[in-house]
């Protein structure tokens, strides 16, 4: 199994989201995101290994707001862009792909259940209600799983 939660890449993460805490706890790192002026606050749960079912383990995001409880399961890679705030945590499964964005601002977007060929495709042909997870998820493109590598 691939470490993609280890203690120098929660350091990159948590840098990028300016954290205002990490906790190293038992089996998952918490990072908690503030953003003072608009009065948000997030936690990212970052489980290097999770038990995701019976005979099943792997790396998993966890983020709690005040409205909402979301989770990656097998989470295969993230991207940190220091440029745009945020760091894309993705996960694929088969053709599909899922993704987490969390933002410095204490904000962030769930996208699920997406064909992986949407995100190389030309945007100026897709729909106003698909692009944004299309240029969302483009961002992870370069660590996902190389075609031939899937079948």
């Amino acid at each position: 199994m691939k470490r993609i939660f280890t203690p120098e890449n929660i350091e990159k993460i948590s840098e990028c989201l300016n954290a205002a805490e990490v906790n190293n706890l038992t089996d998952h790192y918490r990072l908690i995101i503030e953003n003072r002026p608009e009065n948000r606050r997030i936690s990212v749960d970052l489980y290097p290994v999770a038990e995701l079912g019976s005979k099943i383990k792997g790396p998993m995001v966890a983020v709690y707001t005040p409205e909402s409880h979301l989770q990656l399961h097998n989470c295969s890679g993230f991207v940190i862009s220091n440029e745009l705030g945020e760091v894309t945590f993705v996960a694929e499964a088969g053709d599909k792909i899922s993704g987490i964005v969390v933002e410095v601002g204490a904000a962030c977007s769930l996208y699920a259940n997406v064909d992986r060929q949407l995100i190389s495709s030309d945007f100026s042909n897709l729909g106003v209600e698909v692009v944004l997870s299309g240029v969302a998820l483009s961002l992870a493109e370069s660590i996902l799983d190389d075609e031939q590598e899937r079948k």
